[in-house]
């Protein structure tokens, strides 16, 4: 199965506008300053669209984000309780987009990933029994046994034979 080519614009995009519309009532200014900073980093991954750097700061941000925003949702969500009648439907709109927001995160950490890879980008994850690499051309076979290396003859010469003459 192949991975559907999302573009890295579209990413930025639904989630700065899910972000928007989720600060609208109820999140704190830490929550704006947390995304709106890792988008500024996502739009320098699609200025330089070589920069390997760039996506990988850009993944890792949206990681930091899935953990800000869950701290954030747990803290200040029973805010709203004492919200007045007439602003519950902008808190229920603003909480769905910021709960929104959240769950497509890790889909969209998922194709940043992929295009960290496909920019050149090989992060190795070894967490001991789990190993995530895709180079295996460094490694010898167990199957084959090497000879045992000869001695090194620094001025290549027979071993029989007499020194060899230098010209200067």
């Amino acid at each position: 199965m192949e991975i559907p080519a999302i573009n890295l614009k579209a990413i930025v995009l639904v989630h700065w506008l899910l972000t928007v519309w989720g600060c609208m009532a109820w999140l704190p200014t830490s929550y704006s300053w947390v995304n709106f900073s890792v988008f500024a980093i996502g739009v320098w991954a699609i200025a330089q669209r070589d920069s390997i750097d760039a996506v990988l700061m850009f993944l890792v941000g949206m990681f930091v984000t899935i953990v800000t925003d869950i701290v954030h949702f747990g803290i200040f969500y029973p805010i709203s309780d004492f919200a007045p009648e007439s602003g519950r439907n902008v808190f229920r709109f603003s909480a769905g987009m910021a709960i929104l927001s959240l769950l497509l995160k890790p889909v969209s950490c998922f194709f940043v990933y992929q295009m960290y890879r496909e920019r050149g980008g090989d992060y190795n994850v070894n967490f001991g029994f789990i190993t995530v690499s895709r180079d295996r051309e460094a490694y010898q076979s167990i199957d084959q046994q090497e000879e045992p290396p000869t001695p090194a003859n620094p001025f290549n010469q027979a071993q029989d034979s007499k020194p060899a003459v230098r010209a200067y």
